[in-house]
């Protein structure tokens, strides 16, 4: 019997936001953030929507917790227009960083 997520140990999931050069931002969630902008720019893994828009730019990742609170953030973001989405990253951005 093949194991599924069910059985494996918690996985840390990241919210994360990449800019196209024409200024859009593409929404998604990742256990590996480096990996996933890797093959979004690379092209070959990466998401239909991001091809041929670079270069591209990782404006943000987050830790979200769990996939289910990972799935529910992006949609949540995914919803927002355009200009709500700048500004939900213009607050992350502003807000200190805690060492």
């Amino acid at each position: 019997m093949a194991e599924d997520d069910r059985d494996a140990p918690a996985q840390r999931w990241y919210l994360y936001l990449v800019e196209t050069a024409a200024g859009a931002l593409y929404t998604g969630v990742t256990t590996d953030v480096a990996r996933r902008f890797r093959e979004h720019r690379d092209g070959k893994r990466g998401a239909r929507a991001l091809r041929g828009k670079g270069p591209l730019t990782l404006r943000h990742a987050e830790y979200v917790g769990g996939h289910g609170e990972a799935l529910r953030q992006e949609a949540a973001l995914k919803k927002l227009s355009p200009a709500a989405k700048r500004a939900w990253l213009a607050q992350r951005e502003s807000e200190p960083t805690s060492s």
